[in-house]
């Protein structure tokens, strides 16, 4: 169930350390006597020490991942010891409960969140996925982990409701869904620890502060530059359409084979981006989140295209690991939006060379939006 108890020693006390640093610098950003730690400082600090992949560009249920385990981590003030955490957002699927009794509209708010944390798990191959959460209590770090359960959903019962809130539990974990923010939120126990440590607030941090520029420099590595562009997935009207893209495998004319598949690419983005693709049939690399590796190529007129060689190891991938479809089975678009995506992100790394992953709803939208007419 643990991670960090089955880290070296050695990986814990830089891990300490550099939460130790920054912790110290608290008196730069609050006056509360607990110290203070920006979760994206917790997430760069977890990932460096413990050499864990870094996801928290991904638009997924965790943040991190490391030998099939895959982390969502969190940092929180310790309260009662029985904080409530935000562990989902529901806005865009709005539609799908909004209207439906109390209880149901938390099942069906539980089968979105299932829904998100197994897609995790296949698109990354997961064995497990777990919290990490570093508690902050006065002058004091501690270090809490437990399992990220699915909910039970046959077992929910209603604990308490107004017109903002739904509390609720399924007898592993409460949950407190809200109306107005479509957020789902965990009420963690964190009476047990993995560990604690102090932490020492600098009582004048900026005259320290170039004294711990090494240190801190060092936990926070420089960031591989990426060359970043999002695939939709749908064409216009967010409509899947029947015969092409993820379902070219329905396309009229020649018997196909059912994982054939491409992903369009809009005109505008060569326009826009004429280097960040090789010519047409260019053979050229693309990893896959699980770390699988594909070869692809741009197709079709003005390079529309993307393709894999051969052919249906794309649509495998998306098909039937990701979306687990049946064969003959379509693609719409309310299947994506109910693991939260709807585009691909692809990042160029270096000539020749790729990496891929879903990305949130509308991501394509805002990408177009910034880039397209400027």
């Amino acid at each position: 169930m643990h991670f960090y108890r089955i880290q070296s020693e050695q990986k814990k006390q830089d891990y300490h350390h550099y939460l130790q640093v920054v912790g110290g610098l608290s008196n730069l950003f609050s006056e509360s006597t607990a110290p203070y730690l920006y979760y994206r400082a917790a997430e760069r600090i977890f990932c460096r020490a413990f050499n864990a992949e870094d996801l928290s560009r991904g638009d997924v249920a965790i943040d991190a991942m490391k030998n099939g385990v895959g982390i969502g981590l969190k940092t929180f003030l310790i309260g009662n010891q029985k904080s409530w955490q935000k562990v989902a957002e529901f806005n865009r699927d709005r539609s799908k409960y909004i209207d439906l009794p109390t209880l149901e509209m938390v099942k069906e708010v539980a089968r979105l969140r299932n829904a998100r944390i197994n897609f995790t798990i296949r698109l990354y191959r997961l064995k497990r996925v777990i919290y990490h959460c570093v508690v902050r209590d006065k002058g004091v770090f501690h270090l809490f982990e437990e399992p990220m359960h699915l909910v039970d959903i046959e077992n929910i019962k209603l604990i308490n409701n107004n017109s903002n809130s739904i509390i609720f539990t399924d007898g592993i974990a409460d949950y407190n869904f809200s109306l107005s923010k479509s957020t789902l939120l965990k009420r963690f126990n964190t009476s047990h620890y993995a560990a604690s440590f102090n932490i020492d607030i600098a009582d004048d941090p900026l005259s320290q502060l170039s004294e711990q520029m090494r240190l801190t420099t060092q936990l926070s590595p420089k960031l591989k530059s990426f060359d970043t562009i999002y695939l939709p997935l749908y064409g216009r009207n967010k409509t899947v359409f029947e015969r092409s893209g993820l379902n070219q495998w329905n396309a009229n004319g020649r018997k196909r084979d059912p994982d054939e598949v491409y992903i369009p690419i809009p005109s505008w983005i060569h326009d826009k981006f004429p280097d960040f693709f090789p010519e047409q049939d260019v053979p050229f690399s693309v990893r896959l989140p699980s770390g699988q590796r594909l070869s692809c190529k741009l197709c079709q007129a003005g390079r529309k295209a993307l393709m894999s060689n051969p052919n249906v190891d794309l649509g495998r991938w998306i098909l039937r690991s990701v979306l687990q479809l049946e064969y003959d089975q379509l693609v719409n678009y309310s299947q994506l939006q109910t693991l939260g995506v709807d585009s691909l992100r692809l990042d160029k790394i270096a000539e020749g060379e790729y990496q891929i992953n879903f990305s949130k709803i509308e991501s394509y939208e805002e990408f177009s939006d910034l880039n397209r007419f400027k």
